[in-house]
């Protein structure tokens, strides 16, 4: 490979690029948008006869997207990033051109299926709500403890500050819904990004002693139910093995649409 051949393939796109880019799959590419349309990240593409054919997010976070993600090989190579999450074949291509440049990798989660639902379901008539400054203390552990099943990563130990600076900021955003018994959290769930188009939900999460009571199963069907009603789209991705979470996902009427790959540093 020459140096420098796949960096002078790729651009700096218009937010308006990244826009109708994302347009052409609303669901696959609902973080990309989200974070474009709240100019929080920082993005590089190919584009061809004036339109964007790959986009990737590059931060902790790197998310390629498209055709031709191997050109975002020299960008991601820069980076430290913690994780590569995206659509299989996208993150498979850009892994390929960038493995020998980067550290080993500490997990490979293959073939984790991406939900969605756009019709909304029996109400589950739960005490579903938006969470508040009042949850915060019962909602840091919970997510904690979702974040360290789904990652093997303790994120207070990593960062307590940042993390619970994180959580707080979800609340204040109205991304964070609860139903909680007392100091029990029955259901919680954040919306990891959201669109016009469409919310992805991540952090399912109900309290141990709380589970296998049916109570998930309500709760998400109530909040499928309140996303509906501004946004024609609720999606979310799984670990494949994580069986009981695909079983409640499949009971509220999600179906499966496609397949993500995540890469964890």
């Amino acid at each position: 490979m020459i140096p420098g051949r796949l960096s002078r393939r790729t651009i700096e796109p218009s937010l308006q690029q990244i826009l109708e880019f994302c347009a052409a799959d609303p669901v696959e590419r609902v973080f990309l948008e989200d974070v474009a349309r709240r100019g929080l990240g920082r993005f590089t593409a190919v584009q061809r006869a004036g339109s964007l054919t790959a986009l990737c997010h590059v931060g902790a976070n790197v998310v390629p997207s498209g055709e031709g993600c191997a050109a975002f090989a020299d960008a991601v190579a820069r980076r430290r990033a913690r994780m590569m999450i995206g659509e299989e074949r996208a993150v498979g291509e850009l892994w390929e051109a960038v493995r020998r440049r980067v550290p080993p990798l500490r997990t490979d989660r293959t073939g984790q299926p991406v939900y969605l639902i756009d019709e909304p379901p029996p109400a589950g008539d739960t005490g579903l709500r938006p969470a508040t400054a009042d949850d915060l203390d019962v909602l840091v552990p919970a997510c904690a403890a979702a974040h360290y099943e789904e990652l093997g990563i303790d994120p207070l130990a990593r960062d307590r500050e940042g993390f619970v600076w994180r959580t707080r900021a979800q609340i204040e955003e109205r991304r964070s819904w609860i139903w909680r018994d007392g100091s029990t959290i029955l259901f919680k769930a954040e919306a990891s990004a959201w669109t016009p188009s469409a919310v992805q939900l991540q952090q399912v999460w109900s309290d141990p002693p709380a589970r296998g009571r049916g109570n998930a199963h309500r709760a998400l069907r109530d909040l499928i139910r309140l996303l509906l009603v501004t946004t024609p789209r609720v999606c979310l991705f799984v670990r494949p093995e994580n069986a009981p979470a695909i079983r409640v996902y499949e009971s509220v009427g999600m179906r499966r649409t496609s397949t993500y790959r995540s890469l964890i540093f």
